[in-house]
């Protein structure tokens, strides 16, 4: 792949540029908005000038409802030889780019499941997609020489390749990434109608639930209604889950102590808890482990240069290696908790050595 055209340099279409360019690949930018290309060429992502020539692939960085007309322009300007997409909906563009009579054999459909809930140019990186899944999803049509150069770009930016049909990938994504998006701009909008007072009670739990609704609204609401269909159905059963939660507590709530409808209500809210946890644990982490294989150690530590890297070298002197980190900052004190996770079998003799290096250690 000697080069590109990346039409749309928001977060996703800078990092691929900044990942083919760190691989040898002529980038060439594409946007309407022209602040944002300059951005994204001002960090190295390529070129705004014309591509001379029809280039290897054109990856298509743009929300899933403009796939179709973008990829229909791309084509009759005779821009690449193979086209490919990053949206995160893949059944409606199809469908779209079928209508407006586009060559299919020359495009695969694509998804890297990277990112974060801000968005431009500003916060691409060339390693944003290292090791993270990228669904490519060809049609009847594509032919072998897209694909492989789809699996190529895939190569290129660092990411694992996953062969997917459109409609088993927009029923994963609903459930794993559209509907749980949804899920927290709900529970996050709830705090609209909270005092600050009752707001400065926030924990990490909180940060944690409500973290990607900073995503962009607009962006977000074209992919949702691209997948709206699938999204609502997972909704729908959530919204059972959710009566059903409400119920147990109506019976704890009203009924005596000790009472069948209190014993039913506690029932019914432990079996709600308790599918939620094992819901959690079948999520993947490093490695494939499953996360319940770590434990963490909760560490008090001050906010103040070199604290995290005295904490980090103390844990290597220990000979354990961290698997994750989470940290908790304090909204009153220069200080913060670092939960530093590691197999299960070490945690009490970290928490003991870490101890006797003079670090407060919570629990354990």
């Amino acid at each position: 792949m000697r080069t590109a055209a990346i039409v749309g340099t928001g977060l996703i279409g800078t990092s691929v540029a900044l990942a083919l360019r760190a691989g040898g690949t002529a980038t060439h930018l594409i946007d309407i908005d022209p602040v944002a290309a300059r951005t994204a060429e001002a960090l190295g992502a390529g070129t705004t000038e014309k591509p001379p020539d029809v280039v290897d692939i054109a990856v298509l960085a743009v929300p899933p409802t403009q796939v179709a007309p973008v990829l229909a322009s791309l084509q009759k300007q005779g821009v690449a030889r193979v086209y490919t997409d990053v949206a995160s909906v893949k059944s409606l563009p199809r469908r779209e780019a079928e209508a407006l009579g586009c060559d299919l054999t020359s495009v695969v459909g694509g998804h890297p499941l990277a990112g974060g809930e801000r968005s431009g140019p500003l916060i691409a990186r060339a390693d944003l997609f290292e090791g993270r899944p990228w669904v490519l999803v060809p049609s009847e049509p594509t032919s072998t020489l897209a694909l492989n150069c789809a699996l190529e770009l895939v190569a290129l930016c660092g990411a694992t390749p996953v062969l997917l049909d459109a409609e088993t990938h927009d029923r994963a994504v609903a459930v794993v990434s559209h509907a749980p998006h949804l899920i927290c701009s709900l529970a996050a909008a709830r705090l609209l109608d909270v005092d600050e007072s009752v707001l400065r009670l926030a924990g990490q739990g909180l940060r944690d639930v409500t973290r990607i609704a900073g995503g962009s609204p607009s962006l977000w609401a074209d992919i949702l209604a691209a997948n709206a269909g699938l999204v609502a159905a997972v909704l729908d059963s959530f919204a059972a889950d959710v009566l059903e939660a409400a119920d147990g507590l109506r019976q704890l709530a009203h009924g005596c102590d000790e009472g069948p409808d209190r014993v039913r209500g506690g029932a019914r809210l432990i079996e709600s808890l308790q599918r939620g946890a094992d819901g959690r644990s079948t999520i993947p982490g490093k490695y494939g482990m499953r996360e319940t294989a770590f434990s963490a150690v909760e560490v008090a530590v001050g906010d103040s240069p070199g604290e995290l890297a005295r904490l980090f070298a103390d844990v290597a002197a220990v000979g354990c290696n961290i698997e994750d980190v989470d940290i908790e900052h304090s909204t009153d004190q220069r200080a913060g908790r670092v939960r530093v996770f590691v197999v299960r079998n070490r945690v009490h003799d970290l928490a003991a050595q870490l101890r006797l290096r003079n670090w407060v250690v919570q629990g354990s």
